[in-house]
């Protein structure tokens, strides 16, 4: 690794820009999944800052999940192995019926990691305008259920799922008061109300993320977001929810199948 040295403007900044740099090594291939970083004091030398900044920058790529200490061994680079988000397998019945499980859920355990999530806010509110002319709702009263979900695999932030259902199917059920959804979770409660999953409509942008989203998501600076949003349509190509999915882009990677037009 070249001979890099920081600006004389403080350890704070100092700590950064050596973890700026680390992070460049292991996105470029320099360092591998699985390498050992150079210790404490090869970093300070490499780059002309003290042991306790060069530790403080250490301290930052392992915040961030690029890299793990092992107790007497030293400072190894993670392997990131990408969440695949699986288009249309995810919603099928036939999965919903066999694991009894949510479509992340589901998803998540098909590639051998832990998941897990919890609903941090659930209320009836206006709807953004987008989502109000998808699901086919007034944008101009509390014509939604607004769930706000967060996401992980092996305890760490994958993604943020914002789902939007009209009052006039969640009013009176526990989609529009909480969490015990039961056995195939939200889409068997769906099924149950006469709304079975049968098309789904996604668009999918990047953005960067808000600070909340950084923060909440544990972001390295620089790293952009995938916003997949997703439109649920039932039997009879009605929408009955819509999804916003933020999902952060280095650990996070889109797989669909489907028919190509004639």
């Amino acid at each position: 690794m070249d001979e890099k040295k920081v600006s004389p403007q403080g350890q704070g900044t100092a700590s950064r820009q050596v973890a700026a740099a680390l992070r460049a090594a292991i996105e470029s291939g320099e360092f591998q999944p699985g390498d050992r970083l150079p210790s404490e004091r090869v970093l300070a030398a490499e780059h002309g800052v003290a042991r306790n900044t060069a530790r403080e920058a250490v301290r930052q790529l392992a915040e961030a999940g690029l890299v793990t200490a092992h107790h007497g061994k030293g400072v190894f680079v993670r392997a990131k192995p990408r969440l695949m988000r699986f288009g249309q397998w995810r919603y099928s019945r036939k999965l919903r019926e066999e694991t009894g499980l949510s479509p992340f859920h589901a998803e998540v355990a098909a590639q051998d990691r832990v998941p897990n999530a919890f609903l941090k806010e659930i209320s009836r509110v206006v709807p953004p305008l987008d989502v109000a002319e998808r699901l086919g709702v007034s944008a101009e009263e509390a014509s939604v259920v607004r769930r706000e979900n967060w996401y992980f695999a092996d305890d760490e932030p994958m993604q943020i799922g914002i789902t939007y259902i009209p009052w006039s199917i969640a009013d009176g059920s526990e989609l529009a008061r909480g969490d015990k959804l039961g056995k195939g979770d939200l889409y068997a409660r769906f099924s149950e109300l006469g709304h079975e999953i049968t098309y789904t409509r996604e668009e999918v942008t990047a953005r960067m993320p808000t600070l909340d989203e950084a923060d909440g998501l544990r972001l390295p600076e620089g790293v952009p977001v995938l916003v997949v949003l997703h439109t649920g349509l039932d039997q009879d190509r009605n929408p009955f929810e819509v999804t916003q999915f933020t999902m952060r882009a280095d650990y996070s990677g889109l797989d669909y199948s489907m028919k190509v037009d004639e």
